[in-house]
């Protein structure tokens, strides 16, 4: 994602707020929602990948 930000500053020139687009602000949101679901995640075990497709076929999620 490439942002197009818009700067708000003060009659010094100094930056004092961001102007995104809402898809812009939407995509950050969304990724910041991702990040916390990894940060949550951290510490629990993983599955290998052959394990997780060999459950989805019993599953009947998957097919061969």
């Amino acid at each position: 994602m490439s942002l197009a930000p818009q700067f708000v500053v003060d009659a010094n020139g100094n930056k004092t707020a961001v102007l995104l687009s809402i898809e812009e602000y939407e995509e950050l949101l969304e990724d910041l929602h991702d990040l916390a679901a990894l940060a949550e995640r951290k510490g629990e075990p993983t599955v290998p990948l052959e394990e997780v497709i060999a459950e989805l076929k019993r599953g009947g999620l998957l097919k061969d």
